[in-house]
């Protein structure tokens, strides 16, 4: 898939390392929804950072822990938000194995959820723009 610049989600807005996700964690919840729970942690880098974790037990098909990753990301991109490390963990079952993997409704329930979350968190100071 081709896409333009502009929509990708470099690797280093992302938190990869398992350290990095710990000193996280340590940390307690900012904010919590009916399916998620952000922490978050001041950084020094220009930019904030995000990690996603989806466990297979709240969300046993690979097609839906994708979908929430997905749109995770998505909405962390299009929020403006202070220098922070970010992540979003999936703390209750989305669906179950029997029942399709993902459904219009669940996208939007989701959906919804998580823009609150990113919402509670601070913007980023605005740049003075040159004259």
């Amino acid at each position: 898939m081709t896409g333009e610049g502009s929509h990708d989600f470099a690797r280093v807005r992302r938190i990869v390392k398992t350290d990095e996700f710990s000193s996280v964690f340590r940390l307690r919840p900012t904010q919590k929804t009916a399916h998620f729970v952000l922490y978050t942690r001041p950084n020094d880098l220009p930019h904030a950072r995000l990690g996603v974790v989806a466990a297979k037990r709240f969300a046993p098909r690979a097609v839906t822990r994708n979908t929430i990753k997905r749109m995770t990301r998505e909405l962390f991109r299009t929020s403006s938000l202070a220098p922070v490390d970010c992540i979003v963990r999936l703390s209750r079952p989305v669906n179950a194995k029997d029942g399709p993997a993902t459904t219009r409704a669940l996208k939007a329930e989701l959906k919804v959820e998580l823009a609150r979350l990113f919402a509670s968190q601070k913007p980023r100071p605005a740049r003075a723009s040159s004259p």
